[in-house]
């Protein structure tokens, strides 16, 4: 069995297991979940072929339209909704670190912060006008994070962002200055979202990086009922800060708990870098 059939096979087991293999289930949970919550959103199993995931045409995007519409996992994109066919997601326990990466950590050549330049991030990643101006307001209102990579010097090296609802996030976008400074800033995310319990990061349409970090792809439906069973948990809404208590270069994906800091770790120097300006 391939890696991305096993993954598979554990998305048909949780899914099974929580009663959410059927259209009517999982639309049905989430329709509970956010009744009357924002405005009237179309159904991402009506997404169009061609042009392939169009389901139509976005009015507002204000933070309550936004958190309704990711949760029922919709996304926006030149003024519209799409909800692809296929899915890019990574699990926390699926997260592939590289023998580059890992050496990263391990030499502490970077600095990780969550949420201190979220501004600075969105200038790096360049989303269009529309959903940077979005997400400036999901960020002010503690729904969308960002994770800043700095160098020894200080200087913002890398990043990514993304939106939190429930215990999914969306990654929006990541942007390495240095050689994979935002793959090290992916890497420390996960391993905060394993230790908060998130089960799953959506990376919309996969992409080269995206594989290259473990994401896999997976249908739609599948994706809408893992979904529907995230955002079940509430929102860790507010500002997100790294915990000391967490060493992303101890950290094995496939053991939920490893990561913890040691004594003797410097973690605490490493993550409290700031820019020198």
């Amino acid at each position: 069995m391939s890696a991305r059939q096993s993954v598979l096979k554990q998305v048909s087991d949780s899914l099974v297991s929580t009663g959410l293999y059927s259209k009517p289930a999982a639309l049905a949970m989430l329709a509970r979940q956010f009744v009357g919550f924002g405005p009237h959103l179309p159904d991402p199993e009506k997404a169009l072929r061609q042009p392939e995931g169009l389901v139509g045409r976005c009015g507002s995007l204000n933070v309550p339209t936004m958190v309704a519409a990711y949760a029922k996992g919709l996304y926006p994109l030149e003024k519209k909704w799409w909800a692809p066919a296929e899915r890019a997601v990574s699990f926390p326990e699926n997260v592939r670190i590289s023998q580059r990466v890992w050496r990263l950590l391990q030499t502490q050549a970077y600095g990780v912060t969550f949420d201190a330049d979220f501004a600075a991030v969105l200038r790096g990643c360049a989303p269009e006008a529309a959903v940077a101006e979005a997400f400036i307001a999901l960020h002010q209102g503690g729904y969308a994070h960002s994770v800043e990579v700095w160098d020894r010097s200080g200087c913002l090296a890398g990043g990514l962002f993304g939106l939190s609802v429930g215990h999914a996030f969306f990654s929006e976008g990541l942007f390495s200055r240095e050689r994979d400074a935002a793959n090290v800033g992916f890497v420390t995310l996960s391993c905060h979202l394993q230790h908060w319990g998130f089960k799953l990061n959506d990376g919309k349409r996969m992409a080269g990086h995206l594989s290259q970090l473990g994401f896999v792809v997976v249908p739609r439906f599948a994706f809408n009922g893992l979904l529907s069973k995230a955002i079940l948990t509430p929102t860790r809404v507010g500002k997100w800060s790294v915990e000391t208590g967490l060493d992303a270069a101890r950290w094995n994906p496939k053991y939920v708990g490893t990561g913890k800091a040691t004594a003797g770790s410097r973690l605490r120097d490493r993550v409290t870098l700031r820019p020198s300006g």
